[in-house]
C-alpha cells in the first residue's frame, strides 16, 4: 500500500464526516482506522469515545441521536459478529446509523482467525436489515463514504461502509 494514497482517502474520510457535522465517533483499538481515530481525536468537534466492546457503539449511536447528535461506529470485521444482538436497535428504534469496518479475512490475509467472521460480515449486516456499500480503491473512497452518511443521515437507515483489504492494505506484523 502506498502511505501516501493511504493519507488521502483517510483524510477525505475525516473531511465527510465533517461535513455531515459527525459529532461522536465510537471505536476499539483497530491498526486500520488508527490514523482516522488520532484525526477525529484532535478535532475540536469530535468527541471520541473509545469502546470496550463494539455493540456499545450501536447503544451509543442511539443515544447521540436521541440527543440530536450525528455518529459513526469505526471498527474491524472480527467486531461485527459483536453487534449482531444489538444491531436490531437500529430497526426498531428506527435511528440512523454508519459504521465504517475496514475487513480481515480477505485479500492476502495471513491470519486464519480473521477468516471466518471476515467471510461472514458482510451476511450477518444484510440478515440484521443494514444496507452495504463496499470500497477497495482509494478513488472511490469519499464519494462512497458520503453516500452511506447521506443514506444514514438523511435518508434515517442503518449503514456499514466495508473498507475491503485491497483498500487498507495487506496486514503482515513483521513478516516480510
Amino acid at each position: 500500500m502506498n502511505f501516501d494514497t493511504a493519507v488521502d482517502w483517510i483524510d477525505q474520510i475525516f473531511d465527510v464526516l465533517l461535513d455531515h457535522e459527525v459529532r461522536q465517533v465510537y471505536h476499539v483499538p483497530d491498526a486500520g482506522h488508527a490514523r482516522l481515530i488520532v484525526a477525529c481525536q484532535n478535532s475540536k468537534n469530535i468527541r471520541t469515545v473509545p469502546l470496550t466492546t463494539e455493540e456499545e457503539g450501536v447503544a451509543l449511536a442511539a443515544g447521540a441521536w436521541l440527543g440530536g447528535q450525528r455518529s459513526v461506529l469505526l471498527m474491524q470485521s472480527s467486531g461485527v459478529g459483536n453487534t449482531v444482538n444489538v444491531m436490531g436497535l437500529t430497526k426498531i428504534l428506527r435511528f440512523p446509523f454508519l459504521t465504517l469496518i475496514t475487513m480481515r479475512g480477505e485479500y492476502g490475509e495471513f491470519n486464519s482467525w480473521q477468516y471466518p467472521m471476515g467471510q461472514g460480515t458482510r451476511k450477518v449486516l444484510e440478515a440484521m436489515g443494514v444496507l452495504l456499500y463496499s470500497v477497495d480503491k482509494p478513488e472511490e473512497v469519499k464519494a462512497t463514504v458520503d453516500a452511506a452518511a447521506r443514506s444514514a443521515f438523511d435518508g434515517g437507515q442503518a449503514v456499514a461502509v466495508l473498507l475491503r483489504q485491497k483498500l487498507t492494505g495487506i496486514k503482515t506484523f513483521g513478516k516480510k
